[in-house]
């Protein structure tokens, strides 16, 4: 991986065989981040997407493997308990042109990873919400 900043935007690169969520964490630890928004595009050969039934409070995850377009990365940084915390949806593309994607677990970078966070200086927290189970903003 390699990134640059330019003003309140961070520019990620992810390289051939490296982590995704792996990377965007260590950029966001390295670069005290702790609010921000995250997009972005590339290919993987792995991917771990999750559906979360709220009527349940778990997520179901689905594993794909081969090789994929991530065909859109969406998100957010925030804090949970002093520490970042992502939150990352995906969609995927495979060779038939068939989306698929959800809450991103895991993706591994076949190709390229393109990646932007844009920052924002403040901070938002989380805590857990009793009626879904899912840590929301704590403002």
């Amino acid at each position: 991986m390699e990134y640059r900043k330019f003003g309140d935007t961070v520019a990620l690169r992810v390289d051939r065989g490296e982590e995704i969520l792996a990377c965007i964490n260590s950029v966001c630890e390295k670069e005290h981040i702790t609010l921000g928004s995250i997009s972005g595009i590339g290919a993987v050969d792995h991917a771990v997407v999750g559906l979360y039934r709220v009527s349940e409070q778990k997520y179901y995850s689905n594993t794909f493997d081969g090789e994929m377009e991530l065909t859109s990365l969406l998100g957010d940084v925030t804090q949970k308990d002093g520490e970042v915390y992502l939150h990352l949806h995906a969609a995927f593309a495979n060779q038939d042109g068939q989306v698929f994607g959800g809450h991103l677990n895991e993706a591994v970078v076949s190709g390229t990873g393109e990646i932007f966070i844009h920052t924002i200086p403040a901070v938002i927290g989380r805590k857990i919400d009793s009626a879904t189970g899912l840590n929301v903003f704590a403002f």
